[in-house]
Parts: C-alpha cells; structure tokens; sequence
C-alpha cells in the first residue's frame, strides 16, 4: 500500500477513535476496500504490539487488515484484535463478513469479549450492530448483542437508558420494559419527558399496561402534564381504566388533535355526550378555552354550530380566532369575503389559519389586495400570507410581489420570495386549477 494511502487511513482511524457515531466505522471499513487492491500487501503489526509504548502503528495496521480484500488476512487479522479493544467495533462490522470463516471468526471474538465491557464499551459495539443489522448477514451481530443485554446484569441495561445513540437508548428501554426492570412510576415519568416519541410511546403502554384501579391513578397523573400531545393522549385513555374518566373533560380542549379525540372517547365511554360541553364553553364569552373552537368542529354539526364558530372568529384572543377559522375549514363552511379581513390580523396564527383556509379560492381573491399586503403590509407575517396565496394563485401579481419581496427586510419574507423567484416558471400559472366554490 502506498505510504501515504495508509497515512490517510491512519489519520481517519484517529478521527474514528475520538468520536461517538457508530457510523463512521462501516465507513472506514469501506474506505480501506476503496483504497486497497486486491493483492495488496498490508503491513502486519509487531508481535507484541499491546505493551508497546506507541500502540498507533500496531491499531492502524490491524484495522487495514481487518477491512483488506483479502478474506484470509481479514481472519488472521481477527486473532490480533481480540487484545485491541478499540477495534472491536471492526469485529462487529466483520460479523456480517461476506466469507463465512471470517464471519464465524468474528462472531466468536465478539462472544469472547462481551463479558469483560464495560457497559459504556458494550453500549457503543451494540450502536454499531444497530447500525449495520440492514446488510446481508448484519442481523447476526445485532441479535448477538441485543441477546446479551437481555440476558446480562440488569446494570448493563439500565447504564444504557441515556446513551446518547438514539437506537441504542431505543433498544434498552424496550429491554428494560420487557424485563420488568423500570418501576411504573419510573415509567410515567420517562415517558413524559423523554424527547423520543418512540421511547414516549414504549413507556406510556407500559404504563396503561400496569393500572387497572382507581388505586394506579396516580400513575397518569405525568402522563397527563406531558408537554408531548401523544403522552397525554395515552394518559387520557388511562382514565377510564382508573375510573376517572370526568377528569378527561379539561382535555376535549387540548392543543392537540390526538389527546381531544382520546377525550371524547373516555366521555362517551362513560355516556357523556362531549357536544353539548363543547358548545357550553364556545358560548362563554371571554372564557372560552383556546382550541375549544376546533374540538367543537371536529364533533359538531355544520347547521348547528358554524354560525357560533364565525362569531369566534372575531374573539379577543388570538388563539380563539385561529381555532375557529380551522374549525370552518374543518366543517367545510370557508366564505371567503368574511375570512379576507382576518389576512390583516395582528396574530401570526391567525393570518396562518387563514391562508391555509382560502388557498383553495386564491384565485378568486382580489388580486391587488393580496398585492399590496404583500408588498406594503407593516407586518411581515401578512406581507407572508399574501405571498403565498398569490403563489397559488399565480400570474403578474406573484410575480410583480417576488420581484419586489427579494431584498425585503424580514429574513422569512426576503427566503420565500427568493425560493419562489427560482420556481416562478412552476408557480406562474395564468388558469390554477382549484376546486369551485
């Protein structure tokens, strides 16, 4: 191998040594078979490398070794990293070894070596069989791992619950909830403050898995504070198990789509109609609940019930007025010369709403309104709005806002014109076909 090939392998073998993505190691098992031809000659390492005062050489030439083309050096060099530890990521990487003596070889190394790790070494040998386990044959070193975490100390298991590797993390509580390793209030608490959903949605089954009584219900109770919509929807549903399912009326107004839903169903469930609540509180004036709007489109009926949610539309807080304005759209009842006044609104959320509400219809909408608020509008969440509904709409007005919107102070405003600009051959449509009102 030419010197300075294997000096670009030993200095990428360096960076390898002193970072944590599990990636990087089938990386430079490639990159070594990239560089390497086959027949190639690969410096063998000294015969008592481990004590030696510098172990680089030694780490580096059983690395290439381990990467070579050759399956006969792969497996001679298998027997050297045994005494490396810092290689046995390598050795997992070979576990999926197209040639099955060095596969055979490899697995039987690592074997050998699970019992001595450390849980932080075990933790980063597993993070890269997670990584590999898509190849042909890479299930082997993954199921060898994972079976020994579920069979090994229960410290293993609980020391890799914050490993920073994500599948990692992911595996171990699926572990630990498989062996009954976490009590259900760590459970609950895990699962309201983790930022994984897959490790939110693992704990909170577990924990509806455990209550059964008014006794667990505590249990919900930080499911229910979650931050996380899905967490409180699992918390919500816990309810009617522990006989509290009154206590799922504060939820039909949640901010999430999910946890009302799961609030209805407790409800009903308990035969209590969820309408009749929702219109009580859309008729309470200035008490009226943010999201309580939306909730009572998502179960209401359109004779009924649009007439309350245009007077919302008008409500003194933000939030209300875009939860009505989603809540026509969601009932289908979208008029747009009443909706175009609320483009102007001083909420962000609201011109959102709104935009979303009368895309369909942006073609109808007064070009040169949409213009000047596009182009003079003091606030840039409107001169946004008006922007995209006149992309949607195409034609001169869009293009006449891009030119003037691409040097426009506000960074958000000034990215889309500039995007759109590089798009007007797609955007600039003379006829949009929109569904007729």
């Amino acid at each position: 191998m030419p010197t300075s090939a294997f000096d670009d392998l030993a200095d990428q073998l360096a960076r390898i040594l002193t970072t944590a993505d599990a990636g990087v190691w089938a990386d430079f098992d490639e990159n070594v078979r990239a560089t390497l031809r086959w027949g190639s000659p690969v410096p063998a390492a000294p015969a008592r490398f481990p004590g030696a005062p510098d172990r680089r050489p030694a780490l580096v030439e059983t690395a290439v070794a381990l990467c070579g083309p050759d399956g006969r050096t792969r497996e001679a060099a298998l027997s050297r990293a045994g005494g490396l530890p810092e290689l046995l990521p390598l050795v997992v990487v070979r576990c999926s070894d197209w040639a099955g003596p060095v596969r055979e070889r490899a697995r039987s190394v690592l074997r050998a070596e699970l019992p001595g790790l450390s849980p932080g070494a075990f933790g980063g040998l597993l993070a890269v069989a997670l990584r590999i386990a898509g190849r042909l044959r890479g299930d082997a070193a993954r199921d060898l791992l994972a079976g020994a975490l579920r069979e090994g100390p229960r410290s293993r298991v609980t020391a890799l619950l914050g490993s920073g590797d994500r599948a990692v993390r992911r595996l171990a509580h699926r572990i630990a909830v498989e062996r009954g390793l976490l009590s259900p209030a760590r459970l609950a608490e895990t699962a309201a403050a983790d930022p994984d959903a897959v490790v939110q949605d693992l704990c909170a089954n577990a924990v509806l898995a455990t209550v059964g009584d008014a006794a667990d219900g505590a249990l919900l109770d930080p499911l229910l504070r979650s931050r996380q919509g899905r967490v409180r929807a699992a918390g919500v549903t816990g309810l009617r198990r522990t006989g509290r399912a009154a206590g799922a009326e504060p939820f039909l107004y949640d901010r999430s789509a999910p946890v009302r839903a799961c609030a209805r169903w407790v409800l009903r469930q308990a035969d209590t109609d969820p309408l009749p609540l929702y219109r009580a509180v859309c008729a309470a004036g200035a008490e009226v609940p943010d999201d309580a709007p939306l909730g009572l489109a998502e179960c209401g009926e359109r004779a009924v019930d649009v007439p309350v949610l245009w007077t919302l539309t008008g409500h003194g807080r933000p939030r209300v007025r875009a939860s009505a304005v989603a809540g026509l759209r969601r009932l289908d009842a979208v008029r747009v010369e009443p909706l175009v006044p609320l483009l102007d609104d001083g909420s962000a959320r609201v011109v959102r709403e709104t935009v979303a509400a009368l895309l369909p219809w942006a073609d109808r909408l007064p070009a040169d309104g949409l213009l000047r608020r596009a182009t003079g509008a003091p606030a840039p969440h409107v001169r946004r709005g008006a922007l995209r509904l006149l992309a949607e709409a195409g034609g001169m007005p869009f293009r006449e806002a891009v030119r003037a919107l691409v040097d426009d102070p506000d960074p958000k405003v000034r990215d889309r014109a500039r995007r759109a600009g590089a798009q007007a051959p797609s955007f600039a449509r003379e006829s949009p076909r929109h569904r007729s009102r």
